[in-house]
Parts: C-alpha cells; structure tokens; sequence
C-alpha cells in the first residue's frame, strides 16, 4: 500500500543486522560476487545452459544470502563508429497499415530472438523502433542506440531476452529505495545495453555493451519469479543497467513475479516512451528514477539524450500509482550547479508533492570521468539544503557514510515534528519507529510503503 503524507495511527516496528555499504548506487557486484570471466578476458564466449546456470548459480545464491554471481564483460568497449549501430536521424514515414502497437506480421521469425514490441515497418525493409525518446531508425542488420534491437528483414527483435548477464540479491535500500518495503530484498537482474551514453556510468562494463559482448545465462520470466520466491525476496529489480532496453523480459518476468505475489522495481533512467511506459506501469509497484540534471544542454553533454520525457516519466510513474524516488548525481562540473539544482526541486515539489524522497548522491571517478574529483561535502550538504528549503520533505545524501560534516546522510525525519522515525548505516535499517506507517511522536503519516 502507498502511503501519502497525512495523519493514521497503529504500531510497526522492524529492524535490521549490522551489515556493511557499499560506496556507490544500485550497480553490479563485483567484490562480493563470484567472478566468472574477468574483464578483458579475449576468450571466446561461452555461454551456460539454462539448467547448470539454475542449478548451480542459483543455488548458491541461496546458501550465499546477499552474496551473488555476476557474469561480467568479456570484451573491452569497441572504439569508433559502429556501422550496425543506428546514428540518430527521425523516424520515416510508417508504410500505409502498418501498426505502431506491436509485432509486425511481415518476414520470417528469426529462430532464438523474441521479437520486438513498439515498432513501425517503413520503406526499404527499415524500422522504426517506438520503445524510447531516440526514435531508432534502422536499416536491415542495424541495431539501435541501445545496441539490444535489431532489424532482421524488415522485423525488429532484441538480443536481451532471457540472457541475464548480472543476477544478486540486494536490499532494496541498496537501488536505492528508503520509503518501499525496508529491510527486505530484492532479486536483481540485468542484460547488457543501454539508451544512454553516460560519460559518469559506474556500469559501464555491461551497459556500454551488446547482450553478446558480456557472459550470458539462460533464465525464463517464469525462473525469475520462481528463484526471487524460492530465496524469499519481495521484489524482481530489473536494474545494474538500463532496463528499458531489455523491456520484453522487464514486462514478462514483471507479469510472471506479480503472478506469485510479489513486486516489481524498475532502477532507471526514465528514458522511455509514454505507450510502452503506461504498459509496463501495469507490473510495476517501485521505481527509482536519476533525473540526472535539469536542463536539455547538460543531458545531452552528459548522457546523450534529453531531460523532457525523463520529466514525463517520473509524473506519469506518480499518476499510475507506481512508488517513485528519484536520484540525482552531483557530478563535478556537470550537475553540480546549485541554481539549476534549485529549479529542479522546485519542480519535483510543484509536479509531484513534496513526499518524493530524492537522493543527492556523491560522485566518484569512474568511466571517461575518471579526471574529476570525488563531489566535495560541502557541495553535498548544501544541495541537501536547498532541496529542503524548496520544501521536499525527504532528502537523502547517497555514496556517502555518516560523518562530521553530514552525519545524518540517510536518516528519515517526520516533515511534521522533526522526529528521527527511520535511521540507516548503509544499506542496513539500525532503526525503525513507525505506528502503523506513521510518526510515533505527532501521529503524521510517512509517505511510501511500508508492508
């Protein structure tokens, strides 16, 4: 159940064991997992059956707890433009009939693809890819942005179905969602590929890369569900990358895990299109979005794409009863400008409400940013300042520990007595004073979900 900020009695208490946090966001294992493949490793790719993958990695996931396995890149990024890469250019005009809904009629099914959702035929055997905001055009044996979706003879299909690359159980403070379901876990999963070009990506090995350029497993929707049942977590969290480029196993495995009573959580970029989005909204139940600036100049310098449909997302998330928090990177140089920061608050309070809880993370050097400094505290401390003087009720310091300067960073306060009600080290709840969802002290509901 969503709760919204407004004043209900009862009694709940939870708590948690002492753990240890990592340093950064939601990202792929990688000290705690066992290594499959090391990174560079020129090798041929070999790829797992679906029943060593279930039986053997699986299984240890459950006698591990939180450890997990992660099936890292094989090959480095390649350099220079790639030919069966789509540049960006605008869609065509769609061949009279077509449907932009779904899966087109025309060409012959390419055996061990699952074809595409969100496309229209065009002239020539190209399509047009609907799934996100880049519009893809692609000429037979073309990939879009993504490097997921294909065109095979006129039809479009993804490369990221059913091919988990990365598989771990997380706390779901660790995607990170503070406000929805604490303390329990979540059965992360991801393929390869991303609508993004962050220049900051803590991911890249696998996101900055095709499906078949990282080590692979077979899992089906319907295994996802069963193995996130089996270890006991409460939620699927399709993550580590960008899961929108792999949206046909995101929807499946959401429809599968819901199918057996449990959630679904969908870590971010927000870059998608408002037919797919609504469709997966009907899965969903969390999601934690990076708005990861506030003006069209820094999105396309940063991440090449664009700030308005990542807007649109966040607010239709919010109208479809999906439970929304949103990240925000303070990258040096970047997005660290304290008047647009600013103007993003106010837009988050006026477009949403001020119980969104909003994560203002510290930056580390990582990808093609590794030049940059580690974002000062003080920077840290005071975006924290402006978002609360703007009125965001919940405001988070991520990537940081507790400390003189911030020592406080993750700690939840009733917007209406200032009570402490929530406090984290890490990713592990040390406390949990709730009444029934609401402030012990003055009886003010705390917005999220808490059962």
């Amino acid at each position: 159940m969503v709760r919204e900020g407004k004043k209900k009695a009862g009694r709940e208490r939870r708590s948690s064991p002492k753990g240890s946090r990592d340093d950064s966001r939601d990202h792929a294992p990688v000290d705690d997992a066992i290594e499959l493949k090391e990174i560079g490793d020129e090798r041929p790719l070999q790829v797992v059956n679906r029943r060593d993958f279930v039986q053997e990695g699986i299984t240890f996931l459950a006698l591990a707890g939180l450890a997990g396995i992660s099936l890292r890149a094989l090959k480095p990024p390649t350099t220079g433009p790639d030919p069966t890469l789509h540049p960006l250019e605008g869609p065509p005009s769609p061949i009279p009939g077509d449907s932009a809904s779904g899966p087109s009629p025309a060409g012959t099914p390419v055996p061990g693809l699952q074809e595409a959702s969100f496309y229209v035929q065009a002239a020539g055997g190209k399509v047009a890819c609907d799934l996100c905001p880049h519009g893809c055009v692609l000429s037979p044996g073309q990939r879009g942005i993504c490097r997921v979706r294909e065109n095979h003879d006129g039809r479009l299909y993804t490369h990221g179905y059913g091919n988990p690359c990365s598989i771990h159980i997380d706390p779901i403070e660790k995607k990170p969602l503070l406000h929805f379901l604490p303390t329990t876990t979540a059965f992360s999963i991801a393929i390869g590929g991303c609508n993004f070009r962050c220049l900051n990506c803590q991911n890249w090995e696998i996101s900055q890369r095709t499906p078949e350029e990282v080590e692979q497993g077979e899992l089906t929707p319907a295994e996802v569900a069963e193995l996130a049942k089996r270890d006991g977590c409460a939620s699927v969290a399709y993550t580590y990358s960008e899961p929108s480029a792999w949206y046909e196993y995101m929807l499946d495995s959401g429809t599968a895990t819901r199918a057996l009573g449990m959630r679904n959580v969908w870590v971010t970029n927000g870059y998608l299109n408002q037919r797919p989005l609504k469709e997966l909204c009907k899965v969903l139940d969390g999601a934690n979005v990076d708005l990861k600036a506030f003006s069209e100049k820094m999105y396309s310098e940063l991440c090449s794409g664009t700030l308005r449909p990542v807007k649109d997302t966040i607010v239709t998330l919010r109208e479809q009863g999906v439970w929304v928090e949103v990240a925000t990177l303070l990258v040096p140089g970047y997005t660290d400008d304290m008047d647009l920061l600013r103007d993003m608050c106010t837009w988050l309070v006026k477009a949403l409400g001020p119980d969104v809880p909003h994560h203002i993370s510290r930056f580390h050097p990582d990808y093609k940013l590794t030049h940059l400094p580690w974002t000062p505290m003080k920077a840290l401390k005071e975006a924290r300042e402006i978002a609360r003087d703007a009125g965001e009720h919940y405001v988070y310091v991520g990537n940081v520990a507790p400390s003189s300067d911030i020592p406080d960073p993750e700690t939840t306060y009733c917007p209406s007595c200032g009570q402490a009600v929530i406090e984290r080290t890490g990713f592990v709840v040390t406390k949990f004073d709730l009444e029934g969802g609401s402030c012990p002290k003055c009886g003010e509901s705390i917005a999220g979900v808490w059962a």
